[in-house]
């Protein structure tokens, strides 16, 4: 069973200033909720126990989301409303399942798994990027399903325009296990449009194996310094490790962007 999930969130949000000079963009409201607490729903919803947050130093707003009792306490005092105290009640249950690992130095998603490493238990572990929502359909737990089937690591996946291959980890289909999975034999971190394998793409959600940390430990930064997870999990099928990309059912929400931002606000309405 998956019973551990980990959620990276030390990255500083440059495509979203201004907002995130003063606000972590994982806090940033989505039709009147932070977006990451949808992120922990879906965790929750699909049977996680734990959930990791990779922060850092500069992102401890995120730490005292979780940790401001003392202003709950005050206003409760005051102001009975229900509202207010089912929203604390909401908190204290999020808090008991969080743990806090930092990344200071950003070096990419890789290296921010790997701060993660003596905490994981299971063979097996969740791994959801908060820039993705994915909503009407719990994508972590059809995942898990998948996993369950095969025993595997699983990837969530779907189709985007050719001319964005650039934006995303993309994959190359070995053969199609069923109407929502395919065995991969490649994957390639942000290819130009001319070497990459395919239009699927790898989209914010990942069941990694524990092994995981030994190939993020042999992965060269690239030009930029950073360390992919997708570079890591091509070492693993090139061992002839299972990789599946499984596509999701749910509607994806791209909020890792100005303009995805903006429309994610918009595309509740029509939910």
């Amino acid at each position: 069973m998956i019973k551990q999930a980990i959620i990276p969130l030390a990255g500083l949000g440059t495509r979203l200033l201004p907002l995130t000079s003063v606000f972590a963009k994982e806090l940033l409201p989505i039709n009147g909720k932070p977006g990451l607490e949808y992120i922990i729903e879906e965790c929750i919803q699909a049977g996680i126990k734990e959930i990791i947050f990779i922060i850092s130093k500069k992102k401890k707003m995120i730490k005292s989301y979780f940790y401001n009792d003392k202003f709950y306490k005050d206003l409760i005092k005051i102001n009975k409303d229900k509202r207010i105290i089912q929203e604390y009640k909401k908190i204290l249950k999020y808090k008991k399942m969080i743990k806090f690992v930092y990344q200071n130095e950003p070096k990419g998603t890789g290296d921010a798994v790997l701060k993660t490493e003596k905490f994981i238990k299971d063979k097996y572990f969740l791994m959801l990027l908060p820039d993705d929502l994915i909503l009407k359909k719990n994508c972590s737990k059809s995942m898990i399903n998948t996993h369950k089937k095969y025993g595997s690591s699983v990837m969530a996946s779907m189709s985007v325009d050719k001319k964005t291959v650039s934006r995303w980890g993309i994959y190359k289909i070995d053969k199609k296990l069923n109407k929502n999975d395919y065995l991969i034999n490649d994957v390639v971190e942000k290819p130009n449009l001319n070497n990459a394998p395919s239009n699927k793409a790898v989209i914010g959600r990942y069941i990694l194996p524990k092994s995981i940390f030994l190939q993020l430990k042999k992965t060269k930064p690239s030009k930029n310094g950073e360390i992919h997870i997708t570079d890591a999990i091509r070492s693993l099928i090139q061992m002839k490790e299972i990789v599946i990309a499984h596509n999701f059912l749910g509607k994806y929400l791209d909020c890792g962007t100005m303009e995805g931002y903006v429309n994610s606000t918009k595309a509740f309405l029509k939910l």
